[in-house]
């Protein structure tokens, strides 16, 4: 993928598997890095989920079976939503006193989470959705998240092959310069027409100096919205953007919970809610559509580097909210993480297939996932670091 295993963009060369974005300060792996969770009933029922882990899944993995395990295992488990809900309260009260409400801890409550509402749609014979709302959607639109080329020539030639397939909604990541980026935005709304939908991801590349006149240069070109323009705890930087342009801001996928979201909802930064359901469960994804419905505003759920278990979760819950009609779609992801089914999921022109078996409706081979699973290389250190 683009910079190893599925970032948005190239990595810096290196001696490690973790390497910095060549564009703005994160680490990535080459490789693509999954933190499965197995819940397993004394019936010998099973149910899948996956915490977002796309560096060091090994500690969510950790936690899930260090922390979580002792919370969970042995309670009563009846396969009700109302059930679900309060295992989710007592795995999050488990480390709240703590601190512990948010990051890994959270990552692994949502995969746990996932499991048990996988659990409790085989329990009913139904699939998650339907346990959801009373009349879910068995197709939700996708939209194309990426466009790759050597240049902007390509990527348009890209966009226009997806374009064929029935695409319409495009997101672009601000990963080289801005003229570049306003480059593209102009050719495919030449190429393309006014009906193209675009999105910019700006990667938290922006800032106070620069933020507003960006956003502004989106306005002019009538983008979808703007994801992650800002670094994610600046919650009066991102009320004051928001209030500077038109381009609606879209954030969620930096965060877990709905206390986390509150203080961006009841100052208006944002427009469109972006849960990430490897991070923050279906369970809390649930109250954010709640939210979102109460306020007005629209949600499509964030998928990055991800396997089954989290793009059908976000499938089932995109089908059941309210205020939810599209999701994000990478064919690289979506190809690899069909490679570990039994059954693949389905993408019929734009719009995914809610999966329609019992649970999440995906079966994981998991001869296959442990054939492929490696620890990742490790460096040796040539010197002894000294002991000071």
């Amino acid at each position: 993928m683009t910079g190893g295993a599925g970032s948005p963009t190239g990595l810096r060369e290196g001696a490690f598997d973790y390497r910095w974005s060549e564009s703005y300060p994160a680490l990535y792996s080459v490789h693509l890095e999954a933190a499965l969770v197995k819940v397993t009933l004394e019936s010998g029922l099973v149910g899948w989920g996956e915490a977002q882990a796309p560096l060091a899944p090994d500690v969510a993995c950790l936690i899930a079976d260090q922390l979580l395990r002792p919370a969970v295992e042995g309670e009563s488990f009846d396969g009700t939503p109302e059930r679900v809900r309060a295992l989710w309260s007592q795995m999050y009260s488990a480390m709240r006193v703590r601190g512990q409400t948010g990051g890994f801890m959270l990552d692994a409550i949502a995969a746990v989470d996932m499991a048990l509402w996988d659990l409790a749609g085989k329990m009913r014979g139904r699939p998650v959705c339907a346990l959801l709302a009373d009349e879910p959607t068995d197709v939700v639109p996708a939209y194309w998240s990426g466009l790759v080329g050597a240049d902007n020539a390509e990527r348009v030639e890209q966009a226009a092959e997806a374009w064929s397939a029935g695409f319409r909604t495009f997101k672009l990541f601000h990963d080289r310069g801005e003229d570049e980026l306003f480059d593209l935005i102009d050719r495919l709304r030449e190429r393309l027409g006014a009906e193209a939908r675009i999105a910019v991801d700006a990667l938290w590349r922006l800032d106070g100096s620069n933020a507003a006149a960006f956003g502004e240069a989106l306005d002019r070109r009538d983008a979808l919205w703007l994801e992650a323009p800002l670094p994610p705890e600046l919650v009066d930087e991102h009320e004051a953007l928001a209030k500077e342009i038109r381009t609606p801001l879209a954030l969620g996928e930096s965060y877990r919970t709905r206390y986390e979201l509150r203080p961006f909802l009841e100052r208006g930064a944002v427009g469109w809610l972006q849960p990430d359901l490897g991070r923050c469960g279906l369970t809390e994804a649930c109250e954010w559509d709640r939210a979102a419905t109460t306020a007005g505003l629209r949600t499509v759920p964030h998928i990055s580097i991800a396997m089954a278990p989290q793009i059908a979760a976000a499938l089932h819950f995109a089908a059941a909210a309210p205020s939810c009609g599209l999701a994000e779609y990478n064919p690289k992801v979506f190809t690899v993480a069909n490679r570990f089914l039994r059954e693949p999921l389905a993408l019929k022109g734009a719009a995914y297939r809610v999966p329609t078996g019992p649970g999440l409706g995906v079966e994981i081979d998991e001869q296959a996932v442990r054939r492929a699973a490696q620890r990742p290389v490790v460096q040796a250190v040539s010197q002894p670091i000294r002991d000071c």
